[in-house]
């Protein structure tokens, strides 16, 4: 599990590298949208990296869920929702077992947000040539090959 991520990271920090030569940054809802969908995977793996219940994994979730605290008004009562005490406890641990569950979900539901908007605004042209003369729409033939590509 732990490679896995890892080798996910790794192919995500490479997506992020690539938008960023070729200037996927100026089509600024997929851009936005791919910046939440990160953020998302973030809070899954450090939740995922909470799990083992460790020394390690007991004092990362303190730490962190303490930055929350600096959140003006809501802050510390946000940090002991999270808890669910005055400390990291065992609830903390179950409510991080059900958020690396159901946070998934919603980076499935994020990426494909992502491709729609992706599909919408067009991929960016590097080579600045134009590619109109023999055009293929995207619907039907690409989406039901990226319905393929899912399954």
């Amino acid at each position: 599990h732990a490679n896995g991520a890892s080798f996910f990271f790794i192919c995500l920090y490479m997506h992020i590298g690539r938008g960023l030569y070729y200037g996927s940054y100026l089509y600024k809802e997929t851009w936005n949208i791919g910046v939440v969908l990160f953020l998302l995977v973030m809070m899954t793996a450090f939740v995922g990296y909470v799990l083992p219940w460790g020394q390690m994994s007991f004092w990362g979730a303190t730490v962190i869920t303490n930055l929350l605290s600096a959140v003006p008004y809501v802050g510390t009562t946000l940090v002991e929702w999270i808890w669910g005490g005055f400390s990291v406890d065992n609830a903390t641990l179950t409510r991080f077992f059900a958020f690396h569950f159901l946070l998934p979900f919603i980076v499935t539901a994020m990426a494909i947000l992502h491709l729609l908007f992706l599909h919408e605004t067009g991929s960016n042209n590097p080579i600045g040539l134009n590619s109109n003369t023999d055009k293929i729409s995207f619907h039907p033939y690409f989406s039901y090959k990226d319905l393929l590509g899912f399954a």
